[in-house]
């Protein structure tokens, strides 16, 4: 414990989940040793996810945390932030009720204009606590990045900053 919770540890900097913004006052960070994606980003540990599995759980409990508000930086600030990345085990820890995770049910979309697409997903995003849209009708780099996070968190097999359907189905799924 670097920083007492209730102190400002500043990890998150400039971020947004649903209607908060730079989220250093109303959030802990946990921090998870490993390289990252420049210097050679590895698989978490199982150690490392059985213990932020317990301590997440006594943070739930003790804050009374929802699980839709269990986060990686990538999802609060994707302009700038790709970690925990595409190897964190969101899945995982939803099973023991920490984060949020999609069923699969059938359904069919239409195909749709590629503004269509962009603009379904998009509100589909803001429904789930992503703030980050640009009003432009293309897909441009930094809608790309928002893209690749959800992609990280949800798809993380998948990390293209396109939205295809299976990107467009989990969207929907997260808020059905």
């Amino acid at each position: 414990n670097m920083v007492p919770d209730q102190k400002i540890a500043w990890h998150a900097g400039k971020s947004k989940w649903k209607n908060f913004k730079n989220l250093n006052k109303t959030s802990i960070g946990i921090e998870l040793v490993n390289k990252g994606h420049n210097f050679g980003y590895q698989n978490f540990t199982k150690i490392q996810i059985m213990s932020l599995i317990n301590l997440c759980k006594k943070l739930k409990k003790k804050y009374n945390i929802r699980n839709s508000n269990f986060l990686g930086h990538s999802d609060i600030a994707p302009h700038r932030k790709i970690d925990p990345g595409e190897k964190f085990p969101w899945k995982k820890l939803s099973k023991f009720n920490i984060g949020k995770w999609y069923k699969e049910t059938r359904i069919e979309f239409k195909n749709h204009e590629e503004e269509k697409v962009k603009e379904l997903f998009f509100k589909k995003l803001k429904r789930i606590g992503y703030r980050y849209y640009s009003s432009k009708t293309r897909i441009d780099k930094k809608d790309r990045l928002v893209v690749k996070a959800f992609q990280r968190r949800y798809l993380p097999d998948k990390v293209t900053g396109k939205i295809d359907l299976k990107t467009l189905k989990i969207s929907h799924y997260l808020v059905n």
